[in-house]
């Protein structure tokens, strides 16, 4: 099943059922507890991001090629970083390029994004994906100036600006992708692709990275798990490529869909 959250036209915000053929059926209740499609026609105004995190926690360095292509180890453990619920946005709206902390080496990075429908545990590799509610695409947008020079040796103040998280278009739901490690992924910048590789080359992959994270570690349901990105980084590139306003970014995921976002200036 395929999910969206949207605000009507008198500015109500619903749930609602993504249909093949781009329909949408209204859905009452939580979707971390119960559901139900009403089947009634949903009136939506705005797609908004499928989800609104508990929390975000995001893995670093975990494709062979993106460690290789910038000259890093491959990590014995999952490199481990936090973005806030603040970055989050929308499908459609605007990465902004922040101004008041500037940046001027502002990078895409295409992710599949986890969100865990239950509170968990020491969770069992074995186990793990029954505690997976779906997935959704992600962009892990990152202010590599702050990531890497300004951050005082931590990832977070580079990852962690407004607009930093867009996720979307939809949460699909955890039958739907038995194997989450077997996925097409890419980031189109402009019309041209820049990253094109495969959920498979994960060095630690789904079920792993929700053991690791949930040991000893209380993981509430509602927390996104953003699993890391490909090689072809603006970053990495000779010479970079960095998002500029008027830019358009849309992050690909088989079986879930497109998220476009537009790329402006920050101006307040």
């Amino acid at each position: 099943m395929k999910l969206v959250r949207y605000r009507d036209r008198s500015g109500h915000l619903s749930f609602g059922r993504l249909h093949d053929e781009g329909r949408v059926t209204r859905i009452e209740g939580d979707l971390l507890s119960s559901f139900a499609d009403t089947g009634e026609a949903a009136d939506v105004a705005k797609l908004l991001a499928p989800f609104e995190p508990r929390d975000i926690l995001c893995i670093g360095l975990n494709y062979r090629k993106h460690a290789a292509e910038g000259n890093q180890p491959i990590p014995q453990n999952p490199v481990v970083f936090l973005k806030n619920s603040g970055s989050v946005q929308n499908p459609g709206d605007p990465i902004v390029l922040p101004r008041r902390l500037r940046s001027d080496a502002v990078d895409y990075e295409c992710e599949l994004a986890v969100v865990l429908g239950r509170t968990c545990l020491n969770v069992a590799k074995s186990d793990a994906l029954g505690y997976v509610l779906g997935y959704t695409c992600a962009n892990d947008v990152s202010a590599r100036d702050w990531q890497m020079n300004g951050g005082g040796g931590q990832w977070c103040r580079g990852k962690t600006f407004a607009t930093f998280c867009p996720l979307g278009p939809c949460l699909v739901t955890q039958e739907e992708i038995p194997n989450p490690n077997n996925l097409a992924i890419k980031t189109v910048l402009n019309g041209q692709t820049m990253q094109d590789w495969t959920t498979s080359d994960m060095i630690f992959d789904v079920p792993t990275l929700i053991e690791f994270l949930s040991a000893s570690t209380r993981l509430a349901a509602g927390t996104v798990i953003l699993t890391g990105t490909p090689h072809g980084v603006g970053g990495a590139r000779k010479p970079p490529v960095f998002l500029q306003p008027g830019d358009s970014v849309t992050i690909e995921i088989e079986g879930i869909g497109s998220l476009t976002n537009p790329v402006i200036e920050e101006t307040e």
